[in-house]
């Protein structure tokens, strides 16, 4: 997959660690000490929940640039260079956010876009691309990006993620704690049991993987919102499709880091694993751009 990749393990990482300490501290067991206490592990779950989005976003800039080896450019060392900053600043006014930070990264064509802001973004572009496509096409794939940045995906992908990283811990606990009483027979005053442990350790998979889709899903509408926008700020849909049309033929998915191949242009699957495709298939973007215009 692509940009949530790395977006989604980190804040789970996160969220293990604050569930691991919580746990130490005791507050598993004051949930369970006198039967379930819903109102506090509602307030519980969002707390890990939402703490693991919130410093995932946080740290995607940083995160980005480390995962890709992208370099920021400061000052443009090339025509290239020149061209491309002119064109990312042209774009942030004609959508009316803040410049964002613009850097390349050696891979094949593709591109991203992230930052926890959108007047503090970051836009980066592989060698791959700026060398295989025409100067209308990359314009039309930093249009795409700079419409994530203006849309705001990442803010709504992070609320997203948070409110379903709540359910998975709170539906987990209430059914761990169930199994707990009525499977494993634990009537332990002192807390949960071996049985709660399991089944919540089980559930928080399980869930977690049906979140995904969630997730997914929301990924793949917000790229046909890209490529849309992407067609507004340059005036026409053709550089887009253009664009989209090469990277069928040139871009793989695996050209980017395994662990953040969701914040690239490019991907999409078929069949069952199409549920958990954070981006269309080319086809389909294609078809949606000529469709609406």
């Amino acid at each position: 997959m692509k940009r949530i990749f790395l977006f989604i393990l980190t804040n789970l990482a996160v969220m293990v660690v604050l569930s691991v300490v919580l746990s130490l501290l005791g507050v598993n067991r004051y949930l369970t000490a006198n039967g379930l206490n819903l109102s506090t592990l509602m307030v519980y779950s969002l707390v890990v929940g939402f703490t693991g989005s919130i410093i995932s976003l946080l740290m995607s800039k940083t995160m980005a640039k480390w995962s890709t080896g992208a370099r920021v450019i400061d000052a443009p060392s090339s025509s290239t260079e020149l061209w491309l900053v002119d064109t990312v600043r042209r774009l942030a006014d004609r959508a009316g956010i803040a410049m964002p930070e613009v850097a390349v990264y050696d891979g094949e064509p593709n591109a991203f876009a992230t930052g926890a802001f959108k007047n503090s973004a970051l836009v980066a572009v592989s060698t791959g691309l700026l060398e295989s496509m025409t100067k209308d096409e990359v314009e039309a794939v930093l249009g795409h990006e700079i419409a994530h940045v203006a849309n705001g995906d990442m803010v709504t992908l992070t609320l997203i993620q948070g409110v379903v990283n709540t359910f998975v811990i709170f539906l987990a606990r209430v059914v761990g704690y169930l199994i707990d009483k009525t499977v494993f027979r634990n009537n332990d005053d002192r807390g949960p049991g071996f049985g709660y442990m399991i089944t919540v350790f089980v559930c928080e998979i399980l869930f977690g993987i049906l979140a995904s889709i969630i997730v997914a899903w929301f990924s793949r509408y917000r790229e046909f919102r890209a490529d849309a926008g992407s067609a507004r700020l340059l005036g026409t849909p053709q550089p887009m499709v253009k664009a989209l049309a090469r990277l069928g033929g040139l871009a793989a998915p695996e050209s980017m880091p395994q662990n953040f191949r969701s914040f690239g242009i490019n991907g999409g699957q078929s069949g069952f694993a199409a549920l958990f495709s954070t981006h269309p298939p080319i086809e389909e973007r294609i078809a949606a751009l000529r469709g609406a215009h």
